[in-house]
């Protein structure tokens, strides 16, 4: 008995801290980018999300290894439409049917995979789109609620489109959020759009981020980008406005009343800070308001408009992803509250609790050999140096960490080649030819990393490596089954 009860004892206490891990983690959602030249295998992702006791994320397409990995975690997923494919979904109902058949129902099992939302294309209506999607969009996402009602589950998974916050507004003359307006251009288009996600109770999905409010305008104050009180309110008729995230949400709030729907539920699709290129895109910032947002959300706290109510809220992202386009801007590549590899960049308690302490970084990740690409030390045709930088910056090389304000700007000459050689290198999984550069580059196993810069070593994906994780995982699996057997053989 004795033995009994030591052994239910410990399985209580492994069951409790597990439960207990990380408190409120499973209120957040998190997105999973994949835009990366060396993405980490998708079940380490999802090991990952348990790990840190995440239990929804938002995905940008319907990948099959992505999808096979969720399978039987638990882990809620919002699978996603690109922008690409809303035309064919627009076309008629036969099509919206295959895409639900293929990337929803053949995982809708005991067992598959637990989808909750069906993301129909990303930030359609950006002004810098120039109306690409706008006739489209909105049949796409009729289409594919209707396939998915005719499938018998539209009363658990539910279209949606995530929206950037370019699609509503205030008037210049009047620039508070109870004077929220959709955009005059779209404004029928979004009221439609509105009530159709009312009629299938669905919810309107939109991507804030505080941090473009700095990026765009050098005169927006810092500390209102923040939740920690600095900065000066906005004064909406009496309500006190001391943040952006509040005051763009709740201007949505106001745009949604306007077309009579001021109840409807809406699910923040993506939130984050960057930690690289850009002066504002930093570590400590990022840390800063990760830690504002995370306490409100733990606390309910809601907005004004909404006070003291749940949000529904996707972090963005998981991990940097260093192929994405730095076309909005360098720090594209750096959203990840993860490095490239799923280790921590800074203290986060997604507990909201304010403990300093740090996520669990991914487990089993495999790396390519220590070995950089560097300047060669005695390089003498240097008037091709400018011409090789280019060429490994804008052929797979992620050069974006040099740029002004950010995390390897300021090194001279020599150090920002081999920056740019290394990181051309290591996409190119370091095969030989891709350390030379007409002489001016050699490899070498002296990290040149520097207290500020980091050297990368990219991950291996070979499937080799992939095979080498899996037979791990598998042998941590045996080890779990054999403890769980001599338990229960203890019970008995």
């Amino acid at each position: 008995m004795a033995r009994l009860a030591a052994a239910l004892l410990a399985a209580a206490v492994w069951w409790l801290a597990s439960a207990a891990a990380v408190p409120g983690a499973e209120a957040l959602g998190m997105n999973w980018g994949t835009q990366a030249s060396h993405p980490l295998p998708p079940k380490v992702v999802v090991q990952l999300l348990k790990d840190n006791g995440i239990k929804k994320v938002k995905l940008f397409d319907s990948d099959f290894a992505a999808m096979s990995a969720l399978a039987g975690s638990g882990i809620e997923v919002m699978v996603a439409i690109p922008n690409n494919l809303l035309a064919d979904l627009a076309s008629g109902e036969r099509a919206a049917k295959d895409w639900v058949k293929r990337n929803v129902m053949r995982y809708d099992f005991d067992g598959g995979v637990t989808i909750k939302y069906v993301a129909v294309g990303n930030e359609p209506f950006l002004q810098s789109y120039n109306n690409s999607f706008i006739n489209v969009t909105f049949p796409a996402l009729q289409n594919i609620q209707n396939a998915l009602n005719d499938a018998g589950v539209g009363d658990r998974i539910k279209a949606t489109v995530p929206l950037n916050a370019d699609v509503y507004n205030s008037p210049a003359s009047h620039p508070v959020p109870s004077a929220g307006r959709f955009r005059a251009d779209i404004s029928g288009l979004m009221a439609d759009i509105v009530r159709f996600l009312a009629k299938n109770n669905a919810p309107f999905t939109v991507n804030i981020y505080p941090f473009l409010s700095l990026y765009l305008n050098d005169n927006f104050p810092l500390d209102y980008a923040f939740f920690d009180g600095g900065a000066t309110p906005v004064n909406d008729n009496g309500v006190m406005y001391t943040n952006v995230f509040d005051a763009n949400f709740d201007t949505l709030v106001a745009a949604l009343g306007a077309v009579g729907h001021g109840d409807m539920p809406v699910i923040v699709g993506e939130v984050g800070w960057p930690t690289d290129g850009d002066k504002h895109a930093k570590a400590s910032y990022a840390q800063r308001f990760y830690a504002g947002l995370l306490k409100r959300l733990a606390a309910n706290a809601g907005t004004p408009a909404r006070p003291n109510r749940y949000i529904e809220v996707y972090l963005f992202g998981l991990v940097d992803e260093d192929a994405k386009s730095v076309a909005p801007g360098n720090f594209e590549r750096h959203w990840g509250i993860l490095r490239y590899d799923g280790q921590p960049k800074y203290a986060m308690d997604l507990a909201g609790e304010g403990r300093n302490t740090m996520l669990v970084p991914a487990k089993g990740v495999r790396y390519l050999q220590r070995t950089w690409c560097a300047l060669h030390p005695n390089a003498r045709d240097l008037g091709k140096l400018g011409a090789s930088v280019d060429y490994a910056c804008s052929n797979g090389g992620d050069c974006t960490p040099l740029g002004y304000g950010s995390s390897c700007h300021g090194m001279d000459a020599a150090g920002n080649a081999t920056y740019a050689f290394n990181a051309y290198y290591q996409s190119q999984s370091q095969k030989d030819t891709a350390c030379d550069f007409q002489g001016l580059a050699l490899p070498t196993e002296t990290d040149p990393s520097t207290a500020t810069c980091n050297f990368t070593i990219q991950i291996d994906t070979s499937s080799a490596a992939v095979a080498a994780h899996a037979r791990s995982a598998a042998a941590v699996a045996a080890v779990l089954v054999a403890a769980s057997l001599q338990l229960l053989a203890l019970v008995w």
